[in-house]
Order: structure tokens, then C-alpha cells, then sequence
């Protein structure tokens, strides 16, 4: 059986960039960064498994992030020996993942809170800063279950962006991000189970800019607690006004944060 290769947005020219989304989100996250970039990088976004255009998931074998690297490493080939690795949430835990199986062809990070929860798992034994997600997760199940596939989104959405967001949620929005929860378990295994330590993680040796939003949930800002000391190389953003949605929430704050970042290193 061949490979299933993602669907990737794709502009500019110069050196690589690769963008990693969220979950509940697509590639299309990233279409204001790709403009911003453009004139000076050549800018890939894929869609993860089960996103956007991106096949589902081929296998019965509960995924990892290791899956989801192996999934884009066609565009992390096109992107060059020498890519940045642009990455939010489910995407950052992902381009973290992809560092780690090949540093030298990554020149630099920049991420907005990486969602690697086996970290905090790892630091100490429930209860601890991931209980949050772990209940979300666990109550999104059982609306699913229930065939609820909007009370699972709005367990989902409640959790990263407040109590009542899902319902604020435009309509029109609605049923592309309450189809795609139907992955939460699988999302949840491969965030939870991820067998990358902080050790291990702590040799990656390029600059890492690594943003978060003030206003996040304590799942986010624990696994952020964890990694800024564990990165030798890091900077430090955090956005006073924003959540863990920063990135689709305010864009032009976000990107112009990683451009700047992109023109130092």
C-alpha cells in the first residue's frame, strides 16, 4: 500500500518554512503568515491526518506523533535541509517530534504552546496541570458516544477558548470543527503517550521562539513551564491579551512575532 501523503498549501520562494496547525483546525489557519512570508520564504502548511484534505488515519493501531511526522516528511523533504518548523498546539507537539528525529535539517523553531502533556504526566502523577484537557477529553468522549458530536465540540472548544465559545462559534464554522472532534481520543493518546522526554527534547540546540497567551489554560502553561527550562536555546513570548487560540484569534500579533523572529535567525 502506498504512503498517504497530505494535502499542503504551498507559496513564495526562498528558504523553508513548514507550518504545523492545531487540532479542530486546518492548514487554512496559517493562509495570513504564508502571505506575510511569502516575498522572502517558500512556505508549505499540510493538513494532519483527518484535517482539511488530508486522508484519515489508514490503521487501527492507535496513532502517535511519530505517525504524523511520517505523514509530512514529503514536505519536510521539499522544504530544504535547512527548515523552520512553524508550529501551534497539536502542530507545535508535532514539529517538536520532528526536530527530535532529524536536528540537523531544522535551523530554527517557532511555537505556540506545544501540547506535549506526557511531560507533565512524566514530572508527577495525576492529579496535575493536565487535568483539565484530561477531563475535556473525557467528557467530549461521552458526548460522542452519545452520538453528540456538537456537545463533544463544545466540550472541546469551552476547554481551549473559555466557557461559552462554542456557542458564540459563527454557524457557518461550526460543522467542519464538530466533525473533526470526532478525533479527540485519538488526538488526546497521542499527546499523552508521546514517549519523548524532557531530557531528550532538552538537545534540541536550535533557537526555539516559544510563545504563549496569558490567558491559557494551566495544561498549556505546564507543558510551557517545563519545556522553557528544558530548551537551551529559547526565547520567551507571551501575549498578555491572548489564549491558547492566539494564533486564529490574533494573527497579525502571532505572525508578526514569528517574521521578526524568522529575520534574526
Amino acid at each position: 500500500m502506498e504512503a498517504p501523503e497530505p494535502f499542503v498549501r504551498e507559496a513564495g520562494a526562498g528558504d523553508g518554512v513548514v507550518c504545523t496547525h492545531s487540532n479542530a483546525s486546518t492548514s487554512g489557519q496559517w493562509r495570513s503568515l504564508m502571505a506575510l512570508l511569502a516575498p522572502r520564504f517558500h512556505v508549505f502548511a499540510p493538513d494532519s491526518y483527518g484535517a482539511g484534505k488530508s486522508p484519515e488515519w489508514p490503521s487501527d493501531r492507535m496513532i502517535s506523533l511519530a505517525d504524523e511526522v511520517a505523514l509530512i516528511e514529503p514536505v519536510l523533504a521539499r522544504a530544504g535541509p535547512r527548515t523552520v518548523l512553524v508550529g501551534h498546539s497539536y502542530g507545535a507537539a508535532v514539529s517538536l517530534i520532528a526536530a527530535l528525529a532529524n536536528p540537523a535539517r531544522i535551523r530554527a523553531m517557532a511555537l505556540y504552546e506545544p501540547t506535549l502533556f506526557s511531560l507533565i504526566d512524566t514530572e508527577g502523577r495525576p492529579p496535575n496541570d493536565a487535568d483539565g484537557i484530561r477531563n475535556a477529553v473525557a467528557e467530549a468522549s461521552k458526548a460522542l458516544d452519545a452520538g453528540d458530536h456538537d456537545g463533544a465540540a463544545a466540550h472541546f472548544i469551552d476547554y481551549w477558548m473559555g466557557p461559552g465559545s462554542w456557542k458564540k462559534t459563527p454557524e457557518a464554522l461550526k460543522p467542519p470543527i464538530a466533525a473533526s472532534v470526532k478525533n479527540v481520543r485519538r488526538w488526546a493518546h497521542a499527546l499523552f503517550s508521546e514517549p519523548a522526554t524532557l531530557a531528550q527534547l532538552g538537545s534540541l540546540t536550535m533557537p526555539v521562539l516559544y510563545m504563549t497567551g496569558k490567558r491559557s489554560t494551566s495544561s498549556a502553561h505546564g507543558v510551557a513551564r517545563l519545556l522553557t527550562n528544558a530548551l537551551p536555546n529559547v526565547e520567551v513570548v507571551e501575549f498578555e491579551s491572548m489564549g491558547h487560540m492566539g494564533p486564529v484569534t490574533h494573527p497579525e500579533q502571532v505572525n508578526g512575532a514569528i517574521a521578526r523572529f524568522l529575520e534574526r535567525v
